[in-house]
């Protein structure tokens, strides 16, 4: 995922500061994204002199002055060209199966340590995406399809971890009961 299509669909749905777009990347587990604050600025700049955006200031009483953003017409096209283009396949980046493939130098407490350490881990990852999921307002449903792909994107992050900690458990139990020599 580019930032410049998250940032643009997040726009499709409300208007935000610079500010709340950061917010929303650090508390969500549909837009994980891990670049730097710098690097949605400088999108929201690229947006802005593509015309895919446009901004205001916004004055706050206690606050210091915000300029927030908002979609444009050519931003939505942009958006909606982006969205009907090839999609690409998942990415699998998990170190930590590179980690596993050269445990078989651990002794076997060793390895049995860094699997639950693993499974532990896993574990938070999955009740921190249920807890997200659960809340309402966090996502747009401005109508019940767009409800419903929001519930099932989200679903599908929540299973992957359940997957993974079946996974992980499975691992551990068949290595303590010795089936693998």
């Amino acid at each position: 995922m580019t930032i410049k299509y998250a940032i643009l669909g997040l726009l499709s749905w409300k208007p935000f500061s610079g500010y709340d777009l950061k917010k929303t990347f650090e508390n969500s587990s549909e837009f994980y994204w891990s670049g730097n604050n710098n690097q949605i600025y400088k999108t929201l700049v690229q947006l802005l002199n593509e015309g895919l955006a446009v901004n205001h200031v916004e004055f706050q009483e206690a606050y210091p002055a915000k300029k927030v953003y908002t979609i444009t017409d050519k931003g939505l096209s942009e958006l909606k060209n982006w969205v009907l283009s090839m999609p690409e396949p998942p990415e699998l980046r998990n170190t930590f199966l590179t980690q596993l493939a050269w445990a078989d130098q651990l002794r076997d407490d060793e390895l049995d340590s860094i699997l639950e350490k693993y499974e532990y881990e896993v574990r938070m990852q999955l009740l921190m995406h249920r807890e997200k999921s659960r809340r309402e307002g966090a996502t747009p449903a401005r109508t019940q399809r767009e409800a419903y792909l929001w519930k099932m994107v989200s679903e599908n992050i929540v299973m992957f971890y359940e997957n993974e900690l079946t996974w992980v458990r499975r691992l551990r139990k068949e290595l303590n009961e010795n089936l693998i020599s």
